[in-house]
């Protein structure tokens, strides 16, 4: 998965309003949230993220 770098400029995390980075695999991408505090990874399904805070989950 690749998002477009205009979208990932202006993606923050919904919970903690970091900006979010491209992680995941191929097969099960996802956007994680770069706050020291929060953490979230949110899951991209067919090519749109998912930025629910009550369906992310945590980093481990």
């Amino acid at each position: 998965m690749t998002l477009e770098p205009f979208l990932l400029e202006i993606l923050v995390c919904p919970q903690c309003h970091s900006r979010l980075t491209e992680g995941g695999t191929e097969e099960a991408p996802e956007l994680v949230c770069g706050g020291t505090d929060c953490g979230l990874r949110y899951d991209v399904r067919d090519g749109i993220p998912v930025l629910l805070v009550d369906e992310a989950r945590r980093t481990a």
